[in-house]
């Protein structure tokens, strides 16, 4: 004889997270920053929505802890949204493990393919103004967990001497950049790449085009020297700056990974 659902499961509704990124217009917006940084308006015009719909869409997942947003170094008046890729990695996880323990979202380790492979490594060059700090850092970030996998560069619109404090936080990981010399982003226009990516809205504005047809992303992240403090009282913004590179670096290995494979 089949038993009847009991009261408490014909009342149980699907986790929020599911409820709030179900909704198309939400989707999407997850979907295009997760390639991406983006501006509002360019997010209203990806989605081919108003602006006020856009906007409301992005306060839902704004509030949920799943998109944020700063404001542009480049000018004060426009915004970039970012997507937490780890909050939304958590908050699946959690969805799923609501429906059935075996479905709780496990994260993979990206791999490193094996001596021999024959597979070209994945070039990645960031962009930042200085070449004084973030896009140095992402440079040495990505080629201590990318391993052969990768080539990495960085370059700068207006190249200027290495911060000591990007020396320092990248030596307490176990790096030191200490030689690492400061390159204008001219010397790179003529390489191919995979990846391009800007890691300060100014040089967005001022990033050329380069051949091959690169995957071309915007991390919006803060220049950790851009306040007058002295190196000592400025150094937390750079290891805030250090752990958010990690974390979206981590994530970028995993779209390396999935082309590797797509092109087997």
């Amino acid at each position: 004889m089949a038993s009847s659902p009991s009261a408490d499961a014909a009342s149980i509704s699907p986790p929020s997270v599911l409820r709030l990124t179900g909704h198309p217009v939400r989707w999407q917006l997850l979907s295009e920053l997760a390639r991406s940084d983006r501006q509002v308006r360019e997010l209203t015009a990806l989605l081919g929505q108003r602006q006020s719909l856009t906007s409301y869409h992005l306060g839902q997942l704004r509030e949920a802890g799943l998109v944020s947003m700063r404001r542009s170094s480049a000018d004060k008046r426009d915004t970039y949204y970012s997507l937490d890729l780890a909050a939304c990695r958590d908050h699946l996880a959690v969805a799923g493990a609501a429906l059935h323990p075996g479905l709780r979202l496990v994260p993979a380790a990206p791999t490193t393919p094996p001596d021999g492979a024959g597979r070209r490594p994945a070039r990645v060059l960031f962009l930042c103004t200085g070449n004084s700090s973030r896009s140095q850092m992402a440079e040495a970030i990505l080629e201590r967990l990318g391993g052969g996998r990768v080539e990495v560069a960085s370059a700068g619109s207006r190249p200027k001497a290495l911060h000591p404090n990007a020396v320092r936080v990248m030596r307490e990981r176990g790096i030191d950049i200490g030689d690492a010399r400061s390159k204008h982003l001219s010397e790179f226009t003529e390489r191919r790449f995979d990846h391009v990516i800007s890691l300060c809205d100014r040089v967005r504005e001022v990033c050329p085009e380069f051949s091959g047809a690169p995957a071309v992303a915007h991390w919006s992240i803060p220049d950790p020297a851009a306040s007058a403090a002295a190196d000592e009282l400025s150094y937390p913004a750079f290891v805030r700056t250090a752990d958010e590179l990690t974390t979206r670096i981590q994530f970028l290995l995993h779209v390396i990974e999935r082309a590797e494979e797509n092109q087997q």
